[in-house]
């Protein structure tokens, strides 16, 4: 077996114990080696068969999951550790109990604590009192595991990140927030295109500015999907109506209608674009079977590296 910490930092201090909330809370240097951790960790599985042997993963989720719940819990197996899954209605958390109680018993038996839920809020408070690392695995706002898996795939597809010009259509969501930190903070273009009314939060586009302007790389926003996609490298989509807004279907799927990604529309990417969409996918609303299903479609080497970027949180945070 090969000496792990020989081959990757595990016992740096900028990752162990702490907590993984947003990218905003990472630097660019640190974002990297944690690519470089999920390249060298998917390349070499079996040297990290005991890295984690012994330790466990409470796993909180509050919403539905498939590419979410079993990328972390194969991860952790893969990783040597365990995994649990835990749900509200099996929780007391389910029933009130608050916040603080559960975070500070379930650190006295779990070594960190992934949640899956629509509160960022929660997610923060969470992390506020548990004395383990926490993982948001999706909120309302943020989704950093699905942004450093895309990061991860662009890499592999592209071979750099920096310069690269990713364009994302569709609804200002917890994913667009995340890929365009993710964005900024790499030195990566891009530019989101969505209907009015659907933009992005105010606020978290500002961070990433400040993240962009250290970086030099530009993040747009534009009311224009042609606009957008014109000379990118990457183009990316999600579902028009997020969980938790599934009522507003209909109505959306009228807003969005110019902002579906078809074979008109990714003539205008650069002639060897990828195309990304984290999954479940809604074939002929946000994208076309052509597009998804053709040979410009990295969705599934997308999907797997949940699996690898989330080890390699996993190991940084939890290896000392």
């Amino acid at each position: 077996m090969l000496n792990v910490k020989a081959t990757i930092e595990t016992k740096d201090q900028t990752f162990y114990g702490r907590d993984f909330l947003t990218l905003l809370d990472y630097t660019p240097k640190e974002i990297s080696k944690l690519l470089e951790n999920a390249l060298e960790i998917k390349n070499n599985k079996a040297a990290y068969s005991e890295a984690l042997k012994g330790q466990s993963l409470g796993m909180i989720f509050e919403n539905a999951s498939t590419r979410t719940r079993v990328s972390f819990e194969v991860g952790m197996t893969q990783l040597g550790g365990h995994a649990l899954f835990l749900s509200p209605k099996d929780m007391q958390i389910g029933r009130g109990e608050p916040v603080k109680d559960t975070a500070n018993a379930l650190s006295r038996y779990v070594d960190a604590i992934m949640i899956r839920t629509n509160s960022h809020e929660l997610v923060e408070d969470l992390a506020l009192h548990a004395s383990v690392p926490v993982i948001n695995a999706l909120t309302d706002n943020y989704h950093p595991c699905q942004a450093m898996a895309d990061l991860l795939t662009i890499l592999e597809h592209k071979g750099s990140l920096k310069g690269r010009k990713i364009a994302y259509v569709g609804d200002g969501n917890n994913v667009a927030h995340s890929l365009l930190v993710a964005s900024a903070k790499v030195g990566m273009d891009m530019t989101i295109a969505t209907p009015e009314g659907y933009e992005v939060n105010a606020e978290i586009f500002e961070k990433a500015q400040k993240a962009a302007e250290e970086t030099g790389a530009k993040i747009v926003q534009t009311h224009d999907p042609k606009a957008a996609v014109t000379d990118v490298d990457v183009i990316y989509t999600d579902v028009w109506a997020s969980m938790g807004f599934e009522q507003e279907q209909e109505q959306r799927l009228k807003q969005f209608f110019d902002y579906q990604v078809n074979d008109e529309l990714t003539l205008l990417a650069k002639e060897d674009f990828i195309f990304l969409h984290c999954l479940p996918a809604h074939r002929g609303e946000e994208v076309t079977a052509e597009v998804i299903d053709g040979n410009r479609s990295v969705v599934y080497d997308q999907a797997e590296n949940r699996l690898h970027a989330q080890k390699a949180i996993l190991l940084a945070l939890l290896s000392n």
